[in-house]
């Protein structure tokens, strides 16, 4: 029997079955496949079985994209004594050809391939409360989808059946509530207002407890300094902080800022051949959750004057070191005076520069996590 060293083993995983293969340097194939019904326990009984191939001794390497399965399956394998590796998606390399054949064999194949020759970036596993911290906050923001959609809801109502708001513009203030409220509807249309109404309150009470949680879990031991630092910069609250933390969890897994911007996806995509050079827009690559957060929180830039701080960002950075506050406060500064450059002198669209500031924003956080303030 030839030796082997190690054996990957390419997992393409879906909620109903998983399709494995195996892959070794020596032959540089795949080989094996087998589906299996979506258990952890089926996939240690396929490598057990393989060892009859590869022998009792060899090292097995598991690996598979992450996907809908999250980390689940990665801590029962590891539980077992089977390393394991979680593949990001959008860093392994796509099939070449102008007719594609993607099938979930083929898939297998594809991982255990990169397993083998390295050909991708593992994806960072967080702590188990950094993980069950992360879930509650993606939980608020479904709450908080579900609260839009409703108000949606209620304007498109009160449109449709001609109730028209003639106070203020602006909608959901405590005037405009108060107008709901007291709206005489027609026969059952006021009972379909009151349910609205009444699914309005719940939601903004849950929002309400839920952010509270949120301050609590945000001022442990762990997280209560990198939050308050976070909260120095304009446009960064708490959920916010937090969210940034338990979502990379050790940022100096990056060796720079850019790194750190180009796995959030927030910098410039290329396409060049021989002389000529073309820029295309953003990667979107890594993680879509807090692209999306430092995006929004880039659009406090855009607005207010250059240096001018509000209270309320006075009162987050106060008990912060002078060197933390005077680092915030270069970004906040520079950050706002590229966004006004941006759109005033170079005449930049508005979300495109949001954009490059929310990149920057991102290049600043790196180097307040990791210490580089000087």
């Amino acid at each position: 029997m030839k030796h082997y060293s190690t054996v990957y083993v390419g997992m393409d995983v879906h909620k109903e079955n998983f399709s494995l293969c195996c892959y070794t340097n020596e032959k540089e194939q795949a080989e094996y496949p087998q589906r299996v019904p979506a258990d952890y326990s089926k996939v240690i009984n396929y490598i057990e079985a393989m060892r009859f191939h590869y022998g009792d001794d060899v090292l097995f390497v598991c690996g598979y994209e992450a996907g809908c399965l999250g980390y689940t399956l990665y801590h029962e394998l590891m539980a077992h004594n089977l390393k394991c590796v979680i593949l990001a998606p959008t860093t392994m390399p796509v099939p070449s050809g102008r007719k594609k054949v993607k099938t979930d064999k083929r898939d297998a194949a594809l991982i255990a391939r990169c397993l083998a020759h390295h050909d991708y970036s593992p994806v960072h596993i967080p702590t188990q409360k950094d993980e069950q911290v992360k879930e509650y906050l993606r939980m608020r923001d479904d709450h908080k989808l579900a609260l839009k959609k409703v108000k949606q809801q209620i304007l498109a109502f009160c449109l449709r059946h001609g109730y028209h708001y003639d106070g203020t513009k602006s909608h959901w203030t405590q005037t405009h509530l108060a107008w709901l409220r007291a709206l005489k509807a027609d026969a059952l249309y006021q009972e379909i207002l009151e349910e609205y109404l009444l699914t309005y309150d719940y939601l903004t009470g849950k929002l309400a407890r839920i952010d509270q949680r949120i301050e609590e879990l945000a001022s442990d031991d762990e997280y209560r300094e990198n939050v308050a630092k976070l909260c120095c910069f304009m446009g960064i609250k708490t959920q916010t902080a937090l969210s940034v933390i338990t979502e990379i969890g050790d940022f100096k897994r990056f060796p720079d800022a850019e790194h750190y911007a180009a796995y959030l996806g927030l910098v410039p995509g290329e396409n060049s051949s021989g002389e000529g050079q073309n820029r295309l827009g953003i990667t979107k690559a890594g993680n879509r959750h807090l692209r999306m957060l430092l995006v929004e929180a880039a659009q406090s830039y855009s607005r207010g004057q250059i240096g001018h701080k509000s209270k309320g960002l006075t009162d987050r950075q106060s008990g912060n070191s002078p060197a933390v506050i005077a680092y915030a406060d270069k970004a906040n500064e520079r950050l706002r005076r590229k966004y006004y450059r941006m759109v005033l002198k170079n005449g930049k669209k508005a979300n495109v520069a949001k954009t490059a500031v929310a990149r920057e924003l991102a290049c600043f956080i790196w180097g307040m996590m990791t210490e580089n303030i000087a």
